[in-house]
């Protein structure tokens, strides 16, 4: 039984499967491209939204620090990925280089929890979107039905907005890889546009008595002691707090989800023409962009309003009000509305990619791993997780879906560094384009990290996650372990 739920495809195995005409995707993305991905899916709602909340809840002007440790954790992980892309070049991310070093039911898990991540992910992002756009729709006096708008403040609706913008993007994705990444240039090109000029313009607008404090004094958070509390204090009883230095670390928890979706460019490293020079680069120019494009971000608008006088909802698009300036802040609704779009996307390109590989595997039924046969892209698991999303977006109100999104990030980020320790031992003799450095010293300090901010995330969320891998389990061991391609295959190392 151990052999059999711990056996490893082989990288060789792994890069063959790619080669077979009806199951190959078309190799057409560059390091630009990846890049550009990369920013495509960080930069949205974190940037808008997230620098004010916790510049005003938890840190204060400090909130840049919390963004440089946040950058410094989501760094120790994009190493990692990126030795794993280039080492293996094959569509799944985090499921594929599970699958090589640390065996079938692990890489079945993580898999598992990849697509509830994205699918989760890419359905609050289109909420998200839906809600800019019914904002600029207000604006011009244009008003949809309520039972249209979605469901929000204890009103049941069904979102239209939400459920068209997943269905667009399913179709741009069936069109074509190479299309998707033109459209994704185009939306990224304007979205950090105005990022850059939010950045330009507000800083003459910055009054330094803005920044004193710079390190508010610490205040001790209200405790809990039901499954809303964060499970490190459920576990030792600490109580994290808001301001003062640990303030720092305590927002460093929450904006660290402003990072997701970098590791999102692995998933395409089947389509990428030259895998073991660009995805590395794709990894950590995109990380970097988007590290620098926060701190400049949080310490503009905290410059320019007192942060306890920053708004939550739209902080970015207030703080212009408060100064006057009311054009700028049309200028970011808009901003936000174009980002979140390429969000949507890329997070739905993931999702398809790994089903695609688990289904190539045999995990999944085999039949949603053919490629359209002109566009070369993974059709049929496409539009089936396309329309799936699409229903889910249209009934979901955000709110603890997003903690989802969280915790199975960090998980698949455990993963990954424990698998580039395992693969060094189990492979040597792999060739590595990138290599990740102090081998094993900084994966284990990935895996630290991630744990601390999982443990900061409330306990029922530990509950919902455990329990979507249970349901994962059951399908696992129903059809996935009877119809593996690797255990009909001699070539399976145990």
């Amino acid at each position: 039984m151990r052999s059999t739920l711990f056996r490893t495809k082989d990288v060789e195995q792994s890069i063959r499967d790619t080669e077979a005409p009806e199951h190959a995707l078309r190799k057409s993305l560059s390091a630009l491209d990846l890049t550009v991905f990369g920013v495509g899916v960080v930069i949205g709602t974190g940037i808008f939204v997230l620098t004010g909340k916790i510049a005003k809840e938890t840190a204060g002007p400090a909130v840049a620090l919390s963004f440089v440790v946040a950058g410094a954790v989501c760094a120790l992980a994009a190493l990692c990925y990126a030795e794993f892309a280039s080492t293996v070049p094959v569509a799944g991310s985090a499921y594929t280089f599970s699958y090589a070093s640390l065996g079938e039911f692990p890489a079945w898990i993580i898999g598992w929890d990849l697509i509830l991540e994205l699918a989760l992910g890419c359905a609050v992002v289109a909420v998200g979107w839906s809600g800019y756009i019914r904002s600029l729709l207000d604006t011009a006096g244009l008003h949809l039905p309520r039972g249209l708008s979605g469901t929000h403040e204890g009103a049941f609706g069904f979102d239209l907005l939400a459920c068209l913008l997943v269905l667009a993007l399913t179709g741009v994705l069936v069109a074509g890889i190479k299309l998707s990444s033109r459209v994704t240039n185009a939306i990224v090109a304007v979205k950090v546009s105005v990022v850059l000029l939010v950045i330009v313009v507000g800083a003459f607008f910055v009054t330094g008595a803005n920044y004193d404090p710079f390190v508010p004094p610490a205040e001790p958070t209200t405790g809990s002691s039901d499954l809303t509390a964060p499970l490190v204090q459920l576990l030792f009883g600490y109580t994290p707090s808001n301001f003062g230095v640990l303030g720092i670390f305590t927002a460093a928890a929450v904006v660290f989800f402003a990072f997701i979706g970098f590791d999102i460019v692995a998933t395409a490293a089947e389509e990428t023409r030259n895998p073991q020079r660009d995805l590395p680069r794709g990894v950590l120019g995109s990380l970097v962009i988007c590290t620098l494009l926060y701190v400049a971000v949080s310490v503009v608008v905290t410059g320019m309003q007192k942060y306890t006088d920053l708004t939550v909802d739209a902080p970015l698009a207030d703080a212009f009000k408060a100064v006057g300036h009311p054009f700028w802040a049309g200028l970011i609704s808009f901003g936000a509305a174009v980002g979140l779009t390429s969000v949507c996307m890329i997070l739905l390109l993931g999702q398809t990619r790994v089903f695609f590989a688990m289904s190539r595997d045999g995990l999944l039924p085999r039949t949603f791993s053919r490629v359209h046969p002109r566009f070369g892209t993974p059709y049929r698991s496409t539009v089936l997780l396309g329309g799936v999303v699409a229903v889910v977006a249209g009934f979901t109100s955000i709110d603890e879906l997003a903690e989802l999104v969280n915790i199975g990030t960090l998980f698949a980020f455990v993963v990954v560094a424990a698998g580039v320790v395992l693969l060094r031992r189990q492979r040597p003799d792999l060739h590595r384009a990138f290599r990740t450095p102090l081998v094993p010293y900084l994966p284990a300090l990935s895996v630290l990290a991630s744990l601390w901010l999982m443990l900061n995330l409330p306990a029922e969320t530990w509950l919902r996650f455990g329990l979507w891998m249970v349901v994962g389990t059951v399908v696992y061991f129903l059809y996935g372990r009877r119809h593996s391609r690797l255990g009909q295959e001699p070539t399976g190392r145990s």
